[in-house]
């Protein structure tokens, strides 16, 4: 953890980026990434999270400032207790250190509410941004409250895509500017081909490596996956080679995903498959560690049914891993099928057992998506979003009406 004070040319907007999470999903990562580019062009910056003080954040080796406060419990608490409780927690830590900083720019819904509060309490001439990469699909009225008070009540909002600055207007009368997520080309280093080949080892592929990223989850449409890879292992029983393997990596989330999660592993044995054989849950791992299953697997699996942007696809396709994910609009914003990706219909597990296997067998159709995506990865960088941030924190404040 780190404390360190802002030192700062008067003429310079001091800024917190404020997540309620140190866990590696996206949010957080979009946090990190963009943190890393601000601090590295001298913009003062500085990102405050829930968390373990004692872990820090999940990529220990960042240059960005910053300090992570003790997060809420999970043992015995509900999903909207855990909200409330986290919004406490930052709201009173961002209260203490409010005067170092002229913009409070929230990465989600708790860190929207914590710091709108933490400003009214002291009354500190702060600016609160808020960036939306999604909406929670809450169902309580306390948290559908929270959330929409979380995007209407900020002075500024921001999206990561076109489709999200659409819903926001639709769906809660606010015009938001969109700044795409990024990838840092040099976030993951090069992995040697012994690496790789232990990683296969590791999860006993010895077919094709499948990869998905974000867990067990509803949105990410796992289920829709699990049915996809059954398919395909079907063929692989029929012409006897190896069957596919999928790797799963990541799992921790704020939300309690674990219904979802151990109906989706019950369903395995009616496919003709099996966890820990065909389909292996890696959980959370490093940063290095994530770069390395992305050189190792052939193919990303990524069919989400919602997402805000979709971060692992850059850099899925920035490590040259070939990317086959779903036609959600936010993917069509910036992926082309058949040219950068292939976008088999969302929620489609024959679409997508037929997009899978055209990646696995088709090799000039392989090498294109690798050289296409990495062209597609390196138009969306860090050093390009922290720019547009930078202008965006050095706009006037607007006068008060009247």
């Amino acid at each position: 953890m780190s404390s360190d004070r802002f030192v700062a040319a008067s003429d310079v907007t001091r800024v917190a980026l404020v997540s309620h999470s140190t866990t590696p999903r996206g949010g957080h990562v979009h946090t990190l990434g963009l943190a890393e580019a601000l601090h590295r062009s001298g913009h003062p910056v500085h990102v405050v999270a829930l968390g373990d003080p004692a872990a820090g954040l999940y990529r220990r080796q960042t240059d960005a400032p910053h300090t992570v406060l003790r997060g809420p419990s999970r043992e015995g608490t509900t999903l909207e207790q855990r909200v409330l409780s986290a919004i406490d927690l930052l709201a009173a830590g961002l209260a203490e250190r409010i005067a170092e900083f002229d913009v409070l720019h929230a990465q989600d819904c708790i860190a929207a509410r914590a710091a709108l509060r933490a400003r009214a309490v002291t009354g500190a001439a702060v600016r609160v941004l808020r960036t939306a990469h999604h909406v929670d699909d809450f169902t309580t009225p306390v948290l559908i409250d929270c959330q929409r008070r979380a995007i209407t009540e900020p002075d500024r909002v921001l999206v990561v895509s076109e489709q999200w600055r659409a819903i926001l207007r639709a769906e809660f009368g606010v015009t938001a500017t969109v700044v795409p997520n990024g990838v840092d080309p040099g976030r993951f280093p090069p992995v040697p081909e012994a690496e790789r080949a232990a990683l296969r080892l590791r999860v006993r592929a010895r077919g094709p490596l499948l990869l998905a990223v974000g867990g067990i989850e509803p949105r990410k449409g796992s289920l829709v996956a699990f049915r996809a890879l059954a398919e395909l292992a079907a063929e692989a029983d029929t012409a006897g080679t190896p069957r596919p393997v999928l790797a799963v990596v990541g799992g921790h989330s704020f939300q309690d995903f674990a219904p979802y999660r151990e109906a989706a592993l019950a369903d395995l044995p009616g496919m003709g498959l099996r966890a820990g054989r065909d389909v292996v849950e890696l959980g959370t791992v490093s940063d290095a560690e994530l770069g390395a299953w992305y050189a190792a697997a052939d193919v990303l699996a990524y069919p989400s049914l919602k997402e805000g942007f979709g971060l692992v696809t850059i850099e899925a396709m920035s490590q040259g891993l070939p990317v086959v994910a779903s036609d959600v609009p936010v993917f069509t914003e910036y992926l082309t099928h058949g040219e950068s990706a292939l976008l088999p219909a969302a929620g489609d597990p024959v679409a997508l057992a037929a997009a899978l296997r055209a990646v696995l067998t088709d090799v000039p159709l392989r090498d294109r998506l690798r050289v296409a995506g990495a062209a597609v990865a390196a138009r969306y960088t860090w050093a390009a979003a922290a720019a547009r941030h930078a202008e965006i924190y050095a706009e006037p404040v607007p006068a008060p009406a009247g």
